[in-house]
């Protein structure tokens, strides 16, 4: 625990079981006679390894979730009079990659419960200059990727899938990474399959996207070194890093698992405080991740507070909708207005979930949810 008595919003000794495996590593890592520190042997079975659990047919790892954004933007061919629509409400990145490469975000509103892109303002932001459809998953729901891929197909875009979040998540028998022309995943620590320290990988079934990404990830190189087709950039994977999820890759289903059991606990508790201003994500695991659980609170600063004073740790995410951020005021269309993503910014509030999160700090979260919401008046 972070403080006596508080139950932490990130666990701090997320990787505390493998000290001393990430310890040999490190040394056995440092003293390989080969003495290749990236992009070796140990990235490559790493890719393969990831590659066989998803049933991709390509896995390029690189050195976080938002270069990947970057590389499979640019290996789409993104740049200066085009559009890519990424959701108004999210991470700065679904900007900042667009807007890097001279590109425009435009932003869609995002769907009022589960905080979402909503398909159908997605839909109405495609204009001739559109290049590509960027949707994310948020906290704990998948975004609606079939309905993403039809639209997707009936305007001829390309589909770029920020599962950064998502490792793990399954939509209809689908796993989250593989519903786009590419998808990616981020591995810093506190995600669903976090490292200790930055990392990603780029999922994709098209050997041309794969291709490229590849090379722009080693400064543009392919085949031969020192010889560059292309302009790239350094966004390589560490051998140590790779060695290291090697290892804590077969344990992923169970961590997932673990959380899984804490959200079906949370909404489950949680489900009839909607009446009462506090409303869970919907039930269920179709399209389900657990990187974070969320709930929507119309008093959620006092919630944060009342958390608080009785030791749990809480977190807001995203206080302000992209467009209302001052780095993207320029890309936000005087008199528009996207509501809902306004809204979640002005009630989001995230709680502890995590593998090592016990029973009984797990119950305690919820009682103190539960015993807020009994001093609020009923709708």
């Amino acid at each position: 625990m972070t403080r006596q008595g508080t139950i932490p919003f990130f666990a701090p000794d997320l990787f505390e079981d493998d000290r001393d495996v990430l310890i040999d590593l490190v040394r056995r890592t440092g003293t390989d006679p080969g003495q290749k520190f990236i992009l070796g042997e140990r990235t490559a079975a790493f890719e393969d390894a990831l590659r066989d659990t998803l049933g991709a047919a390509h896995v390029v790892a690189c050195s976080s979730g938002t270069s990947a954004l970057t590389l499979v933007l640019t290996a789409m061919g993104v740049g200066p009079d085009d559009e890519v629509i990424v959701p108004a409400y999210g991470c700065a990145p679904l900007g900042n990659t667009v807007a890097n490469l001279g590109a425009t975000p435009v932003f869609a509103d995002v769907d009022p419960l589960t905080m979402v892109a909503d398909p159908e303002r997605v839909e109405e932001a495609v204009t001739s200059r559109t290049k590509a459809l960027m949707p994310a998953h948020m906290f704990s729901v998948m975004a609606d990727m079939p309905a993403m891929r039809q639209l997707a197909d009936r305007h001829g875009l390309r589909l770029l899938e920020d599962s950064a979040v998502a490792q793990g998540g399954v939509l209809d028998g689908r796993p989250a990474g593989t519903w786009g022309d590419a998808g990616v995943f981020s591995f810093v620590q506190v995600k669903t399959f976090g490292m200790p320290g930055e990392g990603g990988a780029v999922v994709t079934d098209d050997p041309e996207l794969a291709r490229v990404v590849r090379a722009l990830r080693n400064h543009g190189q392919e085949g031969q070194r020192f010889v560059h087709q292309r302009i790239g950039c350094n966004s390589r994977f560490d051998e140590l890093l790779a060695a290291f999820q090697l290892h804590r890759l077969p344990g992923l289903p169970a961590r997932l698992e673990r959380r899984a059991q804490i959200a079906d606990y949370y909404t489950e508790r949680f489900t009839p405080l909607t009446d009462r201003g506090i409303t869970p994500p919907p039930p269920g695991r179709n399209g389900r991740c657990h990187y974070v659980y969320s709930v929507l609170a119309d008093e959620r600063d006092a919630l944060q507070a009342h958390l608080a004073a009785h030791g749990v740790d809480s977190h807001v995410y995203y206080p302000q909708p992209l467009p209302h951020q001052p780095a993207f005021a320029r890309f936000a269309p005087p008199g528009q207005t996207w509501p809902h993503a306004l809204a979640a910014s002005r009630r989001q509030l995230a709680l502890p979930i995590n593998p090592r999160l016990t029973d009984a700090e797990t119950e305690h979260i919820a009682d103190t949810v539960c015993a807020f919401s009994t001093g609020l008046p009923a709708a």
